[in-house]
């Protein structure tokens, strides 16, 4: 690594990923002014927002499973089971199928998510219940963590990066 590719990396390191610098950092690190602001966002919206864990690893498996990016799958489906995320609700995004019984607040994030990421677009009831749920600052993060999300999908994706586990 270059010096600032290192030193990067090492700030990195210091967050709560921790170890888990791989994957598609790995692939950004070819380029700083890119690398460095994007592992401050991904700090940022893991870290630093009024979303709960679970509600924030729903919303990365949901971006995982869209994305069929197995990459991110593998690395956040056990986030999510620790986060509070049911085995059930897991199980049926891995499937793509809609997960029954969900409470409202992940019924909620899975709405957004999904009609970003199918659809393109939020209808106005869509907006208002999310705005209701998680208020307008809620959704920019929200909103901004589905984006991030499908940022690293791609670049994993595109840069054909491994999984960890294999």
């Amino acid at each position: 690594m270059t010096p600032d590719q290192r030193r990067i990396h090492e700030g990195t390191l210091r967050t709560p990923r921790g170890q888990w610098f791989r994957g598609p950092y790995d692939a950004l690190l070819q380029q700083l002014r890119i690398a460095a602001p994007a592992q401050e966002l991904g700090g940022l919206l893991r870290f630093h927002t009024d979303l709960n864990r679970r509600l924030s690893e729903l919303a990365i498996l949901i971006v995982a499973r869209l994305w069929d990016c197995e990459f991110e799958w593998q690395q956040h489906a056990p986030l999510a089971k620790s986060a509070g995320l049911s085995a059930e609700t897991i199980g049926a995004i891995r499937a793509g199928s809609l997960p029954a019984d969900l409470p409202a607040d992940e019924d909620t994030v899975l709405h957004v998510a999904r009609s970003l990421l199918q659809d393109h677009c939020v209808t106005d009831e869509g907006y208002e219940r999310v705005c209701q749920r998680f208020g307008t600052v809620g959704v920019v993060e929200l909103t901004a963590l589905i984006g991030y999300c499908s940022f690293l999908a791609t670049t994993a994706l595109a840069h054909e990066i491994p999984l960890l586990h294999q």
